[in-house]
């Protein structure tokens, strides 16, 4: 069976981390954001797509 491809994302983080809660902090490090207008580009798979609703206000995702 051939394998089919997964979908890309690209998150970019657009707002500081400073106020946020700590659990939103950590979310924005696994997902490989450090500073504003960093970007990380991820498989669209449903772990990654939840870690994005808990920051939502915080990154803008665009599909590749």
């Amino acid at each position: 069976m051939a394998k089919k491809k997964e979908q890309q994302i690209k998150v970019t983080l657009i707002r500081s981390t400073i106020a946020c809660l700590p659990n939103q902090k950590k979310v924005v490090e696994a997902l490989g954001l450090k500073k504003i207008n960093s970007f990380k580009i991820h498989n669209e798979n449903p772990c990654i797509l939840g870690m994005i609703n808990k920051v939502s206000h915080l990154v803008k995702v665009e599909k590749i």
